[in-house]
């Protein structure tokens, strides 16, 4: 990634971004705001580095952190006062994104330990949300959500173990990425249900949002629930999308209008290129209710019971009657809702096999402030009956919005199977209406063709079907020659001549899972094989050549300096 160089400097940002803080009076986002002096003098040496030519992915990026992660030297409280803690060590998530140039201006409110989708379960009081001050934020990560809505900072960092990274998204019209389990470490974030926790991220775009998870996804050695990208990943989404949509029975919980914003969004994929069919989402929703409704709940007493237990008055009430709860949970019940998951999980693999995505509504309602407190249980369950199971299945979700529904914002969600993050970004861009970005790190391999595999030629498919991802053009060194041969379908070979000895052609870089790539040349047939290709730029790629003697028994090609030129020539 290369720097990310700010229109005005690090610290006119900074200054900005407190003006705009004063300004909103909204200082129930908070709970620690660090002092503006000591931002901007981190500003302005960050200033001194980018002058100085150091290489920062996000120059300048404010960033708001839920006060359920450490940063090092500021408080963590969970929003429980009781149980604050000051880490000497931030957590490697918000570490990461230190480290790569961006700012954070502190620690914002949330539903107690993490637990509620509301975002009114706090001493520090309910957050409210951007744009109708008289309705919830949604929670747990409530203030990162609205920091970012209200344009304080530009990206915020949340948690989601039953969609705290996306209800919180969709009431507020901003983006929530939801990534797969163990891609961004969670050492140094007070756990919820330790299983089923994701760091998240908000931004205002996908294009921001993305460009924050690429630098922190990785393992971490603190972490051992942590994972790295496997060998055999999907690294794009397709031109044509299979989505599999809910049926109308589904979305009984939605009202008229939030239906009518669904179908609209449907209908936006489907003239991008997508292809839907109607599946019954029921067991999923089913899935759902082992999160608290089973003795999976138990989880989320092995975090933070003990310390309830000792003062149940330190704790929000709602907060503390659904931990102490699980404390009578036995440990039999505990094994067999794990089986119970388990069971849940194959049948959500056979459920979406075929299918490149899901698409739900992110949330069912938008409720005011008032209507949760008098009824918190009931309505915050309602407000998860499309996010609970994502983090007990293992799969992946990217929440953007989608309109409006009665008065508020309405949003979707694009969910995965688990590591294909990145075709979830793909089609939830094609929503949001923004160009592909930089793809998320992985550990793919480059390839470059100049014949049949290129886009629209006979082959191509090939690639796509392997979940390969266009890279973009690229041209060789002039030590080449391209020759047509007498194949079916017709196809050029590439043969290295000698430095100066032939042309430049011209064909595409595409990027595979290394998996992907040992398929795929495992069912090469010949003349073709694998080698390495000089590139213009000095560079060596991986690429199909042939043998020079099977290439001089067809049509020296090169004068037309790729292969589409030649097609088009009429000369084939």
């Amino acid at each position: 990634m290369t720097t990310q160089t700010p229109t005005v400097s690090c610290a006119e940002r900074v200054v900005d971004a407190y003006r705009r803080i004063a300004e909103a009076d909204r200082p129930e986002i908070w709970i620690t705001l660090r002092p503006e002096t000591n931002v901007l003098m981190q500003a302005r040496e960050l200033d001194r580095r980018i002058a100085a030519g150091a290489e920062l992915p996000l120059a300048g990026t404010l960033v708001a952190v839920k006060d359920n992660i450490d940063v090092a030297g500021l408080p963590t409280t969970a929003a429980c006062p009781g149980y604050a803690y000051t880490p000497g060590s931030s957590a490697p998530a918000v570490q990461r994104l230190l480290d790569a140039g961006a700012l954070v201006l502190g620690k914002t409110n949330l539903d107690q330990f993490a637990t509620g989708l509301v975002g009114t379960r706090s001493p520090h009081g309910p957050v409210r949300n951007a744009l109708r001050p008289e309705k919830i934020s949604g929670g747990s990560s409530s203030g990162s959500a609205v920091a970012v809505a209200l344009g304080l900072t530009d990206i915020a960092l949340g948690t989601d173990t039953a969609g705290s990274g996306r209800v919180p998204a969709a009431l507020n019209g901003i983006v929530g990425l939801k990534p797969t389990l163990g891609l961004v470490p969670t050492a140094g974030v007070v756990p919820a249900a330790r299983s089923y926790d994701a760091v998240t991220v908000f931004a205002r775009t996908l294009t921001e949002a993305q460009r924050a998870l690429a630098v922190m996804i990785g393992p971490d050695e603190g972490d051992p629930l942590s994972r790295s990208w496997p060998d055999d990943v999907r690294l794009s989404a397709p031109e044509h999308p299979r989505l599999a949509i809910p049926g109308e029975e589904d979305l009984a919980p939605l009202s008229p209008a939030a239906r009518a914003a669904f179908h609209t969004a449907v209908k936006q994929l489907e003239a991008a290129g997508a292809e839907t069919t109607v599946i019954d989402v029921e067991p999923l929703l089913q899935a759902a209710r082992l999160l608290y409704d089973g003795a999976l709940v138990a989880e989320r007493y092995a975090a933070v019971g003990e310390f309830i237990a000792r003062d149940p008055s330190a704790a929000d009430p709602t907060v503390a009657a659904i931990i102490l709860a699980a404390a009578e949970l036995p440990a039999h019940a505990l094994a067999a809702d794990q089986e119970r998951l388990d069971e849940y999980k194959a049948l959500a693999r056979r459920l979406l096999s075929g299918y490149d995505a899901l698409l739900l509504p992110t949330t069912t309602e938008h409720p005011d402030i008032a209507a949760v407190q008098a009824d918190p249980v009931a309505v915050n369950s309602r407000l998860g009956t499309y996010t609970n199971f994502v983090n007990l299945l293992d799969l992946a979700a990217v929440a953007v919005p989608a309109g409006e529904a009665d008065g508020s914002p309405f949003g979707v969600s694009v969910i995965t199977r688990a590591f294909e993050d990145q075709p979830a970004l793909d089609i939830a861009a094609r929503l949001t209406g923004e160009q592909a970005s930089t793809p998320l790190p992985g550990n793919g391999v480059d390839l470059v063709v100049f014949g049949a595999h290129l886009r629209g030629q006979p082959l191509n498919h090939q690639l796509t079907e392997t979940g390969a991802r266009y890279a973009g053009e690229v041209s060789t060194a002039t030590a080449y020659r391209l020759a047509a041969l007498p194949t079916d379908p017709p196809k050029p070979g590439l043969v290295r001549v000698g430095p100066g000895a032939g042309g430049s052609i011209t064909g595409e870089r595409w990027t595979l899972a290394p998996a992907a790539l040992g398929r795929f040349l495992a069912a090469l047939p010949a003349p073709m094989s694998l080698g390495r290709i000089e590139l213009a730029d000095g560079s060596w790629v991986l690429g199909f050549q042939c043998d020079p003697h099977t290439a001089s028994a067809g049509t020296d090609i090169t004068h037309h300096g790729d292969w589409r030129s030649y097609l088009a020539s009429g000369a084939s």
